[in-house]
């Protein structure tokens, strides 16, 4: 990274670049992120570090909302795309939160900062009660039900895609480190964590399931169907959609809005943007970045509905 950064780092002041270096160590040895991923926080920081350097701001404690909103706007004056900037955006907030946690701020000076619109439609998804009800429906005195109750778990458990669930295989899974290694779009691997009723729902049915669907020519699949085969796509859709039935929805529930769910919960309970995309396997933090989007609009909602001066008058 020094090397790539030499001489951009000549733009910045050093007192800035001093609190952005050790961020990016903290983000490589006590957050263990991906060095891809490292390396685009450093590129967006450098850009805003330089930027505050132009504007004659020497130290992070000088730095304020206006200082974002102008970098902001200058990119878009240089033509930036709406997606780059959000990811930008990100990288910022991410920093400025770290900023406050290890004493350098006293406030975040992100907070109140306006990104670019995203022109892309917001995902649904389902709240934790709901996913309760889905994910505890299958009847788990069947093989069959055991291993739909251990999918549906891990899907929502770890943001799997439904063409990467099918395509587990048994070596994919460690359960001991609690996580299990997924193959994804472009057949890029990632190492996504497993949650603790994961595990559980998983050793039941490596126990009592799995062996009760094996076939003599099965191979090392995961998820099995009555013919001791690899579950198809379509099947598990319909499991989903059966789950949702027994569990009593009015809300139509497909497979990719338990994959929404586990996003939008994380970033509900404080996960930042870089780390949802890195579990999800996004390319681009700009296509993760469409859930902070949901996450206002359910606590827009939930204002209207529930504070005295959130509704209108006479209604």
């Amino acid at each position: 990274m020094a090397e790539r950064r030499h001489h951009t780092q000549k733009k910045a002041p050093p007192e800035l670049m001093e609190s952005v270096d050790a961020f990016l160590a903290y983000l490589a040895l006590e957050r263990g992120l991906a060095k891809l991923t490292v390396q685009a926080y450093e590129d967006d920081l450098i850009r805003f570090a330089e930027h505050c350097g132009r504007a004659g701001q020497k130290s992070w404690a000088e730095v304020t909302l206006s200082s974002v909103d102008s970098w902001v706007k200058s990119l878009d004056r240089r033509g930036q795309a709406a997606t780059s900037l959000a990811r930008r955006l990100s990288a910022v907030r991410t920093f400025a939160a770290y900023l406050v946690r290890v004493g350098l701020r006293r406030d975040d000076f992100t907070e109140l900062a306006r990104g670019p619109k995203l022109k892309r439609s917001l995902p649904g998804t389902l709240s934790p009660e709901q996913v309760a009800k889905v994910v505890s429906a299958p009847d788990t005195s069947t093989p069959q039900g055991l291993r739909d109750r251990a999918m549906l778990e891990l899907m929502y458990g770890s943001g799997l895609r439904v063409s990467e669930l099918c395509g587990l295989e048994i070596q994919a899974l460690d359960l001991d480190s609690a996580l299990v290694r997924v193959r994804g779009k472009g057949s890029k691997d990632r190492v996504v964590p497993l949650g603790e009723t994961a595990i559980t729902t998983l050793q039941s049915y490596l126990k009592e399931g799995r062996p009760r669907l094996l076939k003599p020519k099965t191979g090392s699949a995961l998820f099995l169907s009555a013919r001791g085969q690899a579950l198809s796509r379509k099947t598990f859709w319909l499991g989903v959609k059966t789950a949702a039935r027994r569990a009593g929805l009015e809300v139509p529930v497909k497979p990719h809005l338990l994959r929404h769910a586990f996003a939008t919960h994380l970033l509900a309970g404080g996960a930042d943007l870089r780390s949802i995309q890195e579990m999800l396997g996004h390319a681009d933090i700009a296509t993760t970045q469409i859930y902070t989007s949901v996450e206002r609009t359910a606590l827009s909602d939930a204002h209207r509905k529930h504070h005295p001066r959130g509704r209108k008058l006479g209604s």
